[in-house]
């Protein structure tokens, strides 16, 4: 037998010899009715991480296949490469004619470079140039020019109302080398001609980088976390059987970070959080994805009711152990003298008022007597103060005698004084190792665990305890606990 038992038994033998002392007048010839309460935990709300990763790896990759290698080519012919310019010879001011040409060129990129760090995704994407001026004056059959840009794309991601990604995008590009040749001591610039073209590829990348943030699924990711949630964790095994059920009721963002290009969006899941005693519960009906509202980052916060529970069945085979063994010696009984007594039976259950009945069938026979048989009934109320776990008995009263023959010494011998003596001090019954092997199973079972799709993983950072009750089911000890939870999903 567990120490834990031992312990449960002396409650009630405690509230037996309690009782024999009290005495009573007048007693009923019926057993205490039955509660039939069960244990009710109200719901309590909780706030949940949901952390969303997506690897920027694939955006690159994508982002490779969106945006061509060859960017754009230009062929321009019959095209001003020196203006004329006024020069003085002697005397006489003359103007050089203006210096036509035909410009060909290309321009490709290099591999996109992408990296993210904080609140920002920058995209590099290198340019090489090649242009030629062809027919230069009708007399330089061609000259060609390289050069080298590089575009840099700066985007801010954002989420949606309805979860979509979205994303701001500032691009800037700068030449390495402006592209020119030279001719005759003059100078020829094609910065103007390669920047128009330029300006067609930057609005390109404007337009795809946030197509291409949208291939992410982030929104996906979402979607399917918040359906999966609607289910119920298994937080002690047996003994008692207890579930938290979750029931999502809105979905906030928090904003996000980038690193290791990795973007990890921050969510919080608002959820209500239900305590069950018993079998699994059904799981809540699933809602469709809300609309995103925001929030303040901070970590979650989970609470929920896990009840530290006595049960009335497993109290009774211990109850009646302890009084076969006190039995051993006869009991004292004023007027009557030595009076020996049997216990056939013991029977525990909640009764009405928030009370625990005993019923104790036995017999006693006082030297050279005809025995008396019969049930006798106890009540008492359980009393302990909030955050202790200590558990005392009030109100302690001999509530029924049943089925009974010569019922008067059975009255005597619960009404004797003086027989409790060696058994006083078990009238305080201390839940504390009952509380502390719950609360390690329950911080066990949440610590990290697989339900589905999803992976829940809590850490209980306080516990409190409220005053027990005498139910139905059992006696209740009310316990709340509070910590941080996230939920995430499981990797494929």
């Amino acid at each position: 037998m567990r120490k834990s038992d031992v312990s449960r038994a002396s409650i009630v033998f405690a509230l037996l010899c309690v009782a024999i002392l009290t005495g009573c007048d007048r007693t009923p010839r019926e057993a205490p009715p039955r509660a039939k309460d069960t244990i009710s935990v109200p719901p309590q709300t909780s706030t949940i991480d949901v952390p969303i990763v997506a690897d920027l790896g694939k955006l690159a990759a994508t982002l490779e296949k969106a945006v061509p290698r060859r960017l754009w080519s230009i062929d321009k012919p019959e095209q001003t490469c020196v203006p004329p310019k006024k020069v003085k010879i002697l005397f006489a001011r003359i103007k050089t004619p203006a210096i036509r040409c035909r410009i060909t060129g290309t321009v490709v990129r290099g591999p996109l470079v992408l990296e993210g760090s904080g609140k920002t995704i920058t995209v590099t994407m290198p340019l090489h140039a090649a242009i030629s001026a062809r027919d230069v004056g009708g007399v330089l059959s061609r000259e060609t020019a390289e050069a080298d840009a590089r575009v840099r794309a700066v985007a801010r991601l954002d989420i949606a109302g309805d979860w979509s990604p979205r994303a701001t995008v500032s691009i800037a590009y700068d030449w390495t080398d402006e592209p020119h040749v030279d001719f005759l001591g003059q100078r020829i610039e094609f910065t103007s001609k390669a920047d128009a073209k330029l300006a067609g590829v930057v609005a390109r990348l404007e337009h795809t980088l946030p197509q291409e943030l949208g291939r992410l699924q982030l929104r996906e990711q979402i979607a399917q976390v918040w359906g999966a949630a609607f289910t119920s964790v298994q937080l002690n095994r047996a003994n008692p059987p207890v579930w938290m059920r979750i029931t999502p009721r809105q979905l906030s963002y928090g904003g996000y970070t980038i690193s290791r290009n990795r973007v990890n969006l921050a969510l919080g899941l608002t959820a209500g959080t239900e305590t069950f005693v018993g079998d699994r519960p059904p799981d809540p009906q699933r809602q469709p994805l809300p609309a995103m509202t925001r929030m303040q980052p901070g970590p979650g916060r989970i609470l929920f009711a896990i009840p530290v529970i006595a049960d009335y069945r497993q109290l009774e085979p211990v109850l009646a152990k302890a009084l076969v063994k006190r039995s051993r010696r006869p009991f004292e009984v004023p007027g009557v003298g030595a009076v020996r007594a049997q216990f056939y039976q013991v029977t525990i259950y909640g009764t009405t008022g928030g009370k625990i009945a005993v019923g104790l069938r036995f017999s006693a026979a006082a030297e050279g007597g005809e025995p008396s048989r019969g049930t006798i009934w106890l009540t008492a109320t359980p009393r302990n103060a909030v955050n202790d776990r200590r558990v005392a008995f009030d109100d302690l009263t001999v509530a029924g005698v049943t089925d009974s023959v010569r019922t008067s010494l059975l009255l005597k011998l619960v009404n004797a004084p003086g027989i409790s003596s060696t058994v006083s001090a078990a009238l305080t019954q201390n839940f504390e190792k009952d509380f502390d092997e719950l609360l390690a199973k329950i911080t066990r079972a949440i610590d990290e665990k697989r339900i589905g799709d999803l992976i829940v993983r809590a850490h209980i950072t306080d516990v409190r305890t409220g005053q027990l009750k005498a139910a139905g089911q059992g006696v209740y000890l009310p316990v709340w606990g509070r910590g941080t939870a996230t939920i995430r999903l499981a990797p494929r």
